[in-house]
């Protein structure tokens, strides 16, 4: 889900409880808690209540000023992102974090992830996929799941014009999916400097997500992303008049159908289904070769994981796989002790410095 501006914190919420040295020697630390249980933070047990109140409960902003960077990434095309640097930004690992359908590089977990990371010595990199972050005006095109290629031209043009010597990729959501498909498409040839990846409830299957998106207990996370994308829609259409045609915006009544009539239809694809198949991180993650960590909650409402996915990261090596009972979307909620409570983003943080050292890094309990 895309977040909203800041609301008061909620009964139970931690995030300034620490001192900023005390945050930091934590995060420095971090990788000490790979593998801790995930034990949900009460009264956010289930799936719906963690996914709303992961969504809107406040992160404590921990990032510097951010230096504002474009990335062309098509002969047309430009996207925006938010780059925080270390001292000596060679040497720091480096984080890119990509978001999730009809968020930016400001939603709370791009946020909440990259203060961790900061705190431990790291270069931030927030990515905002196209159009998003207010950026329609840096191309014509849309985007949607099978743009892979973008996260890769980001972390390459970094690489080659920064010198950075070391990167993970962690997305959410949809951004999880690009970053596992990507990594599955590089395969054996991923870039030695990229030392991690991680998927935190990443759309891996796409097909089943989407349907599921449209059943009655989702309806509201499904109307919420249909208004954004409508939206988007309308701003593109006025930036780029001739290009889009409005009138196939109409009736829709789910993501199915918005793929439908618009995704595929100006993204090269046959229908929804052809997308949903061709997008699919679910079609490469066999092949997958550098250190991995995909976390997904049982109780997420809408994202599916097929077992013949299932299979395919058991059975990779370089997978480490991590179902939990709760957690919801994009959530993970947990009982705060002695930290701010977001158990998926110090796992990450924990998974990164623990691949990079080069120590085992397949430690991890499901909770």
């Amino acid at each position: 889900m895309q977040e909203h501006g800041p609301i008061p914190s909620l009964p139970g919420e931690s995030v300034s409880s620490q001192p900023l040295d005390a945050q930091a020697a934590e995060a420095t630390r971090a990788r000490d808690f790979l593998g801790e249980p995930f034990r949900p933070r009460r009264p956010f047990v289930g799936g719906h209540a963690q996914t709303i109140a992961g969504n809107f409960l406040p992160r404590q902003n921990q990032l510097p000023p951010a230096e504002e960077r474009l990335f062309r990434v098509e002969p047309e095309v430009q996207v925006l992102c938010h780059c925080h640097w270390q001292a000596d930004r060679a040497s720091a690992m480096t984080l890119v974090v990509v978001h999730g359908l009809e968020g930016s590089s400001d939603s709370q977990y791009v946020i909440g992830t990259g203060s961790k990371a900061w705190l431990a010595g790291m270069n931030v990199v927030r990515m905002n996929m196209r159009n998003c972050g207010g950026t329609e005006q840096l191309g014509p095109t849309l985007y949607n799941s099978s743009m892979s290629a973008d996260v890769g031209t980001v972390a390459q043009t970094l690489i080659a014009e920064d010198g950075l010597q070391k990167m993970a990729l962690v997305g959410y959501s949809m951004g999880g999916n690009l970053v596992l498909k990507l990594l599955g498409e590089w395969g054996e040839q991923a870039p030695p400097q990229v030392k991690a990846g991680i998927g935190v409830s990443p759309a891996m299957d796409l097909a089943p997500s989407a349907d599921a998106l449209h059943d009655r207990a989702n309806r509201l996370y499904e109307w919420k992303f249909l208004r954004g994308l409508r939206r988007r829609m309308l701003r593109k259409a006025a930036l780029y008049p001739g290009r889009y045609d409005l009138r196939y915006l109409r009736g829709m009544r789910s993501l199915r159908d918005f793929d439908d009539q618009i995704t595929a239809r100006y993204s090269g694809f046959h229908d929804a289904q052809d997308y949903y198949t061709r997008a699919a991180a679910a079609r490469v993650v066999d092949r997958i070769a550098v250190p991995t960590l995909i976390m997904h909650a049982n109780d997420d409402p809408f994202i599916r994981v097929l077992p013949e996915t299932r299979e395919k990261l058991l059975h990779n090596p370089h997978i480490t796989y991590v179902e939990t009972l709760h957690g919801g979307h994009c959530a993970f909620l947990a009982e705060a002790n002695g930290y701010d409570g977001r158990w998926a983003e110090r796992q990450a943080i924990a998974f990164i410095q623990r691949a990079e050292r080069g120590e085992p890094v397949s430690l991890l309990a499901t909770g």
